[in-house]
């Protein structure tokens, strides 16, 4: 199981980025997956999920209606488009399969003026 997250970079406040995941190693499209985010100091935290069909999502309060999750089960690839970044939103990403408790290596966002 492989998942490499890319994307992340330093955006300014109310600036957006496109995060994305790419899974192998395992058939993607019959799991469900995650994004986590771990700030400094900080726990790491659920940010958004989506079922394996991309039929469902769900998500942390702190995002919502700025966040959306989506996955291109074809590409094997889960994305996480993030809008009307803030500070708060500065950290670490990372990409997790729940079922199968893998994490990827991480990406870091850093929204900063």
């Amino acid at each position: 199981v492989q998942l490499v997250e890319s994307g992340g970079g330093l955006v300014q406040p109310g600036g957006s980025l496109r995060l994305s995941c790419a899974a192998s190693g395992f058939t993607f499209r019959l799991y469900a997956m995650s994004w986590y985010r771990q700030a400094p100091g900080k726990e790491r935290e659920l940010v958004a999920g989506i079922s394996n069909s991309g039929g469902s999502t769900n998500y942390a309060d702190s995002v919502k209606g700025r966040f959306t999750i989506s996955r291109d089960n074809a590409k094997n690839t889960v994305y996480l488009q993030m809008n009307s970044l803030n500070a708060e939103d500065t950290a670490v990403y990372y990409c997790f399969c729940p079922f199968l408790s893998s994490w990827g290596q991480g990406t870091q966002a850093t929204v900063s003026s």
